[in-house]
């Protein structure tokens, strides 16, 4: 397992003009190489404006560029992914889980039914950043244990 936190990874906006005049970003290439290393994706994100964080956005994006004769799928093909998602508001970052499905399915990537998403994330954690309600954690490790399982089997 690898954790990622996109902070270490900065991206420049897509802009495929960038792309054309500089090549894919360093910092693209680098996560492009994780995940193609990696069998399972346990994406948590926040959802910004009821939709899809712009960073992890972003950052699929750049991934999903193609790089000399290696499609820009490949990072994605074969892959399964688990969703998990938080949020300050109430509804726990869950309205951007459907466009996210939708974005991973388009690039080959097989999403778990279901997910987990923390609300009210601004009081969730504890200082050490571990998740305070233990319903949360619970749910949080089922939706793991799943995705090592179904990773496992195929």
């Amino acid at each position: 397992m690898t954790l990622i936190d996109l902070r270490d990874y900065p991206l420049p906006v897509y802009d495929g003009d960038l792309e054309a005049a500089e090549g894919i970003p360093a910092n693209a290439k680098k996560l492009k190489a994780l995940f193609i290393e990696h069998q399972g994706l346990l994406i948590a994100s926040p959802e910004n404006n009821a939709s899809v964080s712009a960073l992890l956005k972003n950052t699929i994006d750049w991934i999903s560029r193609q790089d000399g004769a290696e499609s820009g799928l490949v990072p994605y093909q074969g892959k399964i992914a688990a969703l998990l998602t938080a949020s300050p508001s109430g509804r726990g970052g869950v309205r951007g889980i459907p466009q996210l499905r939708a974005i991973l399915d388009t690039l080959g990537v097989l999403v778990l039914p279901g997910h987990v998403g923390i609300a009210h994330a601004d009081q969730a954690f504890g200082p050490g950043g571990e998740l305070i309600d233990a319903q949360h954690e619970g749910a949080m490790r089922s939706l793991a244990e799943r995705l090592v399982s179904t990773c496992r089997k195929l």
